[in-house]
């Protein structure tokens, strides 16, 4: 049957028919963990043990997401981190919903063209590497806003874990090893990097080593007795300062003392009777999965089938008109007026499937706006409480260990943010991204995000917490978790892990990961026009965490219900960990 007649049919008599198609078998996916109290999953599994902790002890989701934040700064240093930024979804037991933003914002001194010569070419390397990289941090901000008016816990209580961890040290498995030893080049070049890092003969660290960083114990104890005021105000803003002084960097004690977290409203969407729950700008995240899937709606994924050609050619087709609107319209809210409520409707996604021949690849070049001149590295993790508050938090360095310096004596990583901005319009930045006048650098603004944390509701009611890193392939790494549970039936576990594809409507590409896609239906995806290739840095296809209440899969939830919780950590990470109870 073609596509276009399939279109027609009635998308009731769809369901309900998707409902009795045979389960697929993904044998590669363990059986999601389960609990009936609270969830933590993490990129690292100490990481997860903390948090579950502070849950069992009686504090709530939110705590809970604190004391992970400042642990992932000890023990996963690639992403983990009180020297970067990020983005905390909220949704409370009542239903109510919030969004924290704590992203790193631009230096007071940092201009447009801060990244090009004098002839206006970029000079490579000055956006990504060293303390001219680095955008002012939020985390420690940002983690106080919440816990401070959402949270029950003392701060010392919550970061006490991370400095135990910092000081005694905590021994290196292969996952850990294997992050160390992909980023040691980078780590050696710089001294106060390197000697917290490596081994004192240069090596990268490997299984069974004891990582031990007495400066950022140091620095996690100040934070614990000061609050925020020691980062922002005190000590680390003057060490970081002065590092940035002596090594060509433009940060000032003013930006630190001038940072201030957003409360804002999170973006939200419904997607066949789900309501999703996400980040709004200064993330591009929420808008753009909610356009994406505003377009497929009007497809019967269930019936296409997850990896047929016609699934794979809708969402391609989707995702190119949705980076589009991201690459060229969105930017910080408070430098640019954001078309949200355009780019969210769903008469805006009719209009754009009228746009997408059922049996033809659209051309990214001619979707080009008239004068139109991020990183697997960040890190997510979603909590759910006893109460039913779920918290889902992304925040990342950008790149590897992220600018690759450390602030001597505070023993803290330092982001290279700066380079999500739009450093030359039309010019692709570390992860390819091709974006426009909207997110050019300016003092003080938020670099565009793909971040993504999300939650989604069905009848007033938690049901599940998705998010990941991956760089531009935030979103449709993400979007693809959602669709694996709500169209394809797969449980949380087998969502998260499933083989992706993704689009960024430049360059004009469809990449998949290895075995992603069965010969068959490349050969007919590239009848159609598509040109796609395979991409197999697994490292940039992120690394999801997610967790899926009332059961973990919909059809066991329809079917009267398994466990309440039910964690997944991407296989794909080699630390990570679901921890329940």
């Amino acid at each position: 049957m073609k596509t276009s007649n399939l279109k027609r049919l009635s998308f009731a008599l769809l369901l309900a028919f998707s409902a009795v198609l045979p389960h697929p078998a993904w044998a590669a996916s363990p059986a999601p963990v389960k609990a009936e109290h609270g969830m933590v999953v993490t990129a690292q599994h100490l990481a997860s043990d903390v948090g579950l902790e502070v849950l069992k002890k009686g504090g709530n989701a939110v705590d809970a997401a604190v004391a992970v934040g400042y642990a992932l700064a000890v023990v996963y240093p690639t992403a983990g981190n009180i020297g970067g930024g990020g983005f905390m979804t909220i949704r409370f037991k009542d239903g109510k919903s919030t969004f924290l933003d704590f992203r790193e914002r631009a230096p007071l001194a940092a201009t447009k063209a801060m990244y090009l010569d004098d002839h206006g070419n970029l000079v490579k390397g000055r956006s990504t590497d060293g303390y001219l990289a680095v955008g002012v941090p939020g985390p420690v901000a940002g983690f106080e806003f919440a816990r401070s008016r959402y949270g029950t816990r003392p701060l010392k209580e919550l970061i006490e874990p991370a400095v135990k961890l910092a000081r005694e040290g905590f021994v290196l498995q292969q996952g850990d090893a294997d992050v160390f030893e992909r980023a040691a080049e980078r780590l050696a070049k710089d001294a106060a990097a390197a000697a917290i890092f490596l081994t004192p003969e240069g090596k990268p660290r490997a299984v069974g080593d004891r990582l031990v960083q007495t400066d950022l114990a140091a620095s996690l104890s100040r934070i614990a007795e000061e609050g925020p005021d020691a980062f922002y105000t005190g000590a680390i803003a003057d060490l970081i300062v002065k590092a940035s002084a002596e090594k060509g960097g433009i940060l000032s004690k003013q930006d630190f003392e001038q940072y201030r977290v957003r409360e804002l409203e999170p973006v939200k969407c419904n997607y066949r009777g789900y309501e999703v729950v996400s980040s709004p700008p200064p993330s591009s995240g929420g808008v753009i999965i909610c356009e994406i899937l505003n377009i497929l709606e009007g497809y019967p994924l269930p019936y296409l089938g997850y990896g047929s050609a016609e699934t794979v050619h809708a969402m391609v087709e989707a995702m190119r008109h949705a980076y589009v609107d991201r690459n060229t319209a969105l930017g910080d809210p408070d430098f640019v007026e954001n078309p949200v409520a355009k780019f969210t409707n769903k008469a805006y996604a009719e209009e754009i499937r009228k746009k997408i021949d059922p049996f033809k690849a659209g051309v990214s070049e001619l979707l080009k706006p008239a004068g139109f001149g991020e990183s697997s590295e960040t890190t997510h993790y979603s909590i759910v409480d006893d109460e039913g508050n779920a918290v889902a938090v992304t925040y990342t360095l950008n790149g590897s260990f992220g600018a690759g310096v450390v602030a001597p004596g505070t023993g803290i990583l330092l982001n290279n943010e700066m380079d999500d901005f739009t450093a030359k319009p039309g010019a692709p930045n570390l992860y390819g991204l091709v974006q426009g006048e909207a997110n050019a650098i300016a003092p003080g603004k938020t670099p565009l995000s793909s971040m993504s944390p999300t939650i989604i509701s069905k009848n007033g009611e938690p049901f599940m917490v998705i998010g990941s890193p991956g760089g531009a392939r935030i979103i449709t790494i993400t979007l693809e978790a959602i669709l694996n549970v709500i169209d394809h039936g797969m449980n949380i576990q087998e969502a998260v892990d499933a083989p992706r594809i993704h689009h960024q409507w430049l360059p004009d590409k469809v990449f998949m990961e290895p075995y992603a896609l069965s010969p068959d239906t490349l050969k007919l995806l590239s009848a159609m026009g598509h040109d796609v290739e395979i991409d197999e840095n697994w490292t940039i296809w992120g690394q999801a965490t997610g967790i899926l209440v009332g059961g973990e899969s919909v059809s066991e939830i329809q079917a009267g219900g398994g466990a309440r919780y039910n964690g997944a950590v991407d296989s794909r990470i080699g630390a990570g960990a679901a921890r329940g109870y």
